[in-house]
């Protein structure tokens, strides 16, 4: 039995009234008017419904729950019509009500603090931008091997700041299951990758379009391989302001779960928290940026700094909610292209392949190195941006969802 049978009339127990007609399970009206029909052959279409959803029903904790389990399954507002409800929230109070309960039936979880805020993640988030800072701070005043050994504690007390401060909040990762277990460790693989490059990138196209580079980076102002940390410095700094951006989209969007009384009511009011969510991150981002630049006196690369920051913002938004397919898919994209770049420059220096680097030194003698990461990240964002304005607004996304933050 599937729910567009259900749609249709048809019933697990036997025919029902559709329409003030008398259908019968078959689907085919009898042409008798429902009035005239014996109560006792009537079928509860509500029943057959919580019997096709019966782990749904007896699992959830509250009426939120079911109804963005059946709007999962594809029950809309048009369908719960047809089960004689305005809507698929109308339809799921009753389906809570009527579930039979014990005393292992856990009990609805407590209305949240008003303030919402839990203090771990606000303590958590700004240590990858501090752990940056204070790299950045020992790389200025150290040479030679000790500028080495910071450099790789420093890489190492970022990375574990990093995860702490993902750990838990609004950021927090989502327990994978075994399906999608490898498509988080695909994002966090593809995420330091593209921070990686953020550092790397441009240095290495540049030298290579010269015919170099000729020694590894080693971040001083006379090596062949330059190195930016200005776009790593804001972009762990902004670890702060990501995650109050998340925490006020999935707070607000919390709250319209619970005042809406209609799917597509819930959908109109939750898209614009996700795009003020998103610009909020991306002008703190900017803001940060520009004080990098400033401190650590580099050229500006607002561009590839702001695109891959959206990038990364959307695609840690998507996995903490549990989406995690379509991170995994468009980082790893985005990583297969700068590394193609880089790839193209230097096997073009093969006999007969220069014209491999043709496309690649187009697109720098016009925006710089930064036009690759800026043109890649920026279709990355803008895709994954797509994706989230049609699964974040829905309400399975957030029904399920703990209250971390």
């Amino acid at each position: 039995m599937s729910d567009l049978d259900l749609e249709r009339g048809h019933s697990v127990d036997g025919p029902y009234p559709v329409d003030g007609w008398y259908q019968a399970a078959d689907g085919q009206p009898s042409g008798k008017p429902a009035a005239a029909a014996p109560r006792r052959g009537t079928a509860d279409p509500v029943k057959a419904l919580m019997h096709r959803h019966r782990e749904l029903c007896e699992r959830a904790v509250d009426p939120l729950e079911i109804a963005a389990g059946l709007e999962a399954h594809g029950i809309t507002d048009r369908t719960a019509a047809r089960f004689r409800h305005r809507d698929v929230f109308s339809l799921a109070e009753e389906m809570y009500a009527r579930v039979p309960r014990n005393a292992d039936t856990p009990a609805p979880p407590a209305p949240p603090a008003p303030s919402g805020v839990r203090g771990d993640w606000v303590v958590r988030t700004p240590l990858p931008g501090v752990a940056c800072a204070a790299t950045l701070a020992g790389l200025r005043l150290t040479h030679g091997q000790a500028r080495l050994a910071v450099a790789a504690v420093g890489l190492l007390a970022v990375a574990l700041a990093v995860r702490v401060a993902l750990t838990r909040g609004p950021l927090g990762a989502h327990r994978p299951g075994p399906a999608s277990a490898p498509r988080a460790a695909a994002v966090r693989v593809w995420t330091w990758w593209l921070l990686a490059y953020a550092v790397l990138g441009d240095g290495l196209l540049t030298a290579a379009a010269s015919g170099g580079p000729d020694a590894l980076p080693s971040g001083t102002p006379d090596t062949s391989w330059p190195v930016e940390t200005a776009a790593l410095a804001a972009l762990t700094l902004s670890c702060a302001p990501a995650a109050w951006s998340a925490h006020l989209f999935t707070a607000g969007a919390r709250r319209r779960l619970t005042a809406s009384r209609g799917l597509e009511e819930f959908t109109t009011a939750v898209r614009p928290l996700l795009f003020g969510a998103f610009v909020l991150y991306l002008a703190a981002l900017a803001g940060l940026h520009v004080l990098a630049d400033a401190v650590l006196d580099e050229p500006a690369t607002h561009a590839q700094t702001l695109t891959l920051g959206a990038l990364l913002l959307l695609a840690r938004l998507l996995a903490a909610h549990g989406f995690t397919h379509a991170p995994a898919l468009v980082l790893g994209a985005a990583a297969a292209a700068e590394a193609t770049a880089a790839a193209c420059l230097f096997a073009a220096r093969l006999p007969g392949c220069g014209f491999l680097a043709t496309p690649v030194q187009s697109l720098m003698d016009a925006w710089g190195p930064g036009g690759v990461p800026a043109l890649v990240c920026g279709a990355g964002a803008l895709t994954l941006l797509i994706h989230a304005n049609r699964t974040l607004v829905r309400a399975s996304a957030h029904a399920r969802r703990d209250a971390r933050c």
